[in-house]
């Protein structure tokens, strides 16, 4: 479906909106666990039992390393939640802003040319690649 330039630009701003309007955001992921524990004679070792829980793992990375912390369920854990899900919606935001953005600049009339530049080469710098020099 084409797109005019103007309606491009009316669903930029929009998004731009969108973004503005988020709040509170964190990267990262929760993942829901069972667990069994050590005790041998613990129910959570029956066939079909889920485990003890559930416990919530939040994890992300910064400056490369993994960070790993534990929540149970709780106003901590909602809080958290409605975080990283505010953070995936602005990836779902941005990714929509840079194609509407492509769309804009595709369709942009490209400026008239002005006087062509013409490169000069350097002259040669005197040191010979691969060589080290000695001193004696």
């Amino acid at each position: 479906m084409a797109h005019t330039q103007e309606t491009l630009e009316r669903q930029r701003a929009q998004t731009l909106r969108e973004i503005e309007a988020l709040g509170d955001m964190r990267r990262g992921s929760i993942v829901e666990q069972y667990l069994t524990c050590g005790k041998s004679t613990c129910c959570c070792k029956e066939p079909g039992h889920p485990g003890h829980g559930p416990y919530f793992t939040f994890t992300r990375k910064v400056q490369g390393k993994t960070q790993t912390r534990q929540f149970r369920s709780g106003p901590a854990l909602t809080k958290l939640r409605r975080e990283v899900e505010t953070f995936h919606r602005f990836q779902e935001l941005s990714h929509r802003l840079i194609e509407i953005n492509e769309e804009i600049c595709e369709l942009r009339s490209v400026p008239a040319a002005g006087p062509e530049v013409k490169k000069t080469s350097r002259p040669p710098s005197g040191r010979k690649s691969g060589k080290k020099s000695t001193l004696s």
